[in-house]
């Protein structure tokens, strides 16, 4: 858990993806298009994957990934950060964490 805690605070916006992953890519997709440069980890290229895992669930994410982090806080996975975008609050939210500056 510790590590997941401490990789989450080093940048503004930290996602936790698996590389074969359909909805990690359009989450990732979703940051790029909004002009955000999160820092993406990927759980299935490190030999601490299954732990890191493992802990995101116990941080409350189900599915494990994508897990996304933003200013340092677990805002959710795909669903809340897609409602997130649709209701308007995921760009305050990245201006917020100072990765987003329009």
């Amino acid at each position: 858990m510790d590590r997941v805690v401490k990789i989450a605070s080093q940048k503004a916006v930290v996602i936790f993806s698996k590389s074969s992953c359909c909805m990690c890519h359009a989450i990732k997709r979703l940051f790029y298009e909004q002009g955000v440069s999160p820092m993406i980890y990927e759980l299935d290229e490190d030999m601490n994957g299954r732990d890191m895992e493992r802990s995101l669930l116990r941080l409350g994410c189900s599915p494990a990934v994508p897990a996304v982090f933003i200013g340092g806080r677990f805002v959710g996975s795909a669903n809340t950060v897609m409602t997130l975008h649709i209701n308007g609050s995921l760009k305050k939210m990245l201006k917020d964490a100072g990765a987003l500056w329009l």
